[in-house]
């Protein structure tokens, strides 16, 4: 099957600025994101930016790479823009690689482009892994998925979901036996045209509320595949610390 991989990066981060261009053992993090990606069976891979710096960083590791508008609210509707640019049919199928994950594994990119494929009455397909303390579960920056026997997701949210109620009376402090939970993993593939009618909504009220992109298409009755991940995914880079933890990953694997 044929897929595109967008790669949204944004050289404006408010924790790390010039994210893009920090160093990681000796290239650039955004290359790391595309090498990663490259690995995967994508047919092509298309570096996403609003910043001229970005750009000229993507063209001289010969990526490609598609200015977009300063104005996005989020990367899907950056997405969005760039499957106009390069005119990708409506049934084509994109996958959204964030460009602070330096480590994202190419099987997991193959993974949910496949399932979305193999999954016609969905618009949005993406990943899971199981939860495995009450800290994580109780952790609001840990989003928890929730799906039902087909595998759709019938809800995202940043409170611990589902919340066993006896168990936890019971024991508090340890996650019960009987129960699986799951923290959602931030990589998508989408139908370029769900992707379309996705960004001329509006926000959804329960998206405002969690701050949760998904929400919206929930809202709006669109389905969305989840499956558990069939490879560790290393958490991407988002402050200081997690910079440092990923540069001494690198330098053990050299």
């Amino acid at each position: 099957m044929s897929f595109t991989v967008i790669i949204p990066a944004r050289y404006a981060s408010t924790r790390l600025p010039g994210k893009p261009l920090l160093d990681i053992a000796g290239r650039p993090m955004l290359q790391r994101v595309w090498e990663q990606a490259r690995q995967s069976g994508a047919q092509r891979v298309v570096i996403a930016t609003d910043d001229e710096r970005v750009a000229r960083l993507a063209n001289a590791f010969g990526a490609e790479s598609c200015m977009t508008a300063l104005s996005h609210p989020s990367g899907t509707d950056r997405l969005a823009e760039v499957a106009r640019q390069l005119q990708l049919a409506d049934d084509a199928i994109v996958v959204n690689v964030q460009g602070d994950e330096p480590m994202i594994p190419p099987a997991v990119i193959d993974q949910v482009a496949h399932n979305l494929a193999a999954q016609p009455e969905c618009g949005i397909a993406t990943l899971c892994v199981p939860i495995t303390s009450v800290e994580e579960l109780l952790n609001p920056n840990a989003v928890k998925v929730v799906a039902d026997g087909r595998g759709r997701a019938l809800y995202f949210s940043r409170a611990p979901v589902p919340w066993p109620r006896d168990a936890f009376s019971a024991a508090p402090d340890a996650l019960p036996a009987e129960g699986r939970w799951f923290r959602h993993v931030g990589i998508y593939a989408y139908r370029v045209a769900f992707l379309h009618r996705y960004v001329a909504w509006p926000p959804a009220p329960l998206e405002q509320l969690e701050q949760l992109e998904q929400l919206r298409a929930l809202y709006h009755g669109i389905g969305i595949h989840v499956e558990e991940t069939v490879a560790e995914v290393p958490g991407g880079v988002d402050t200081a610390d997690d910079l440092a933890a990923v540069r001494q990953r690198f330098e053990e694997r050299l």
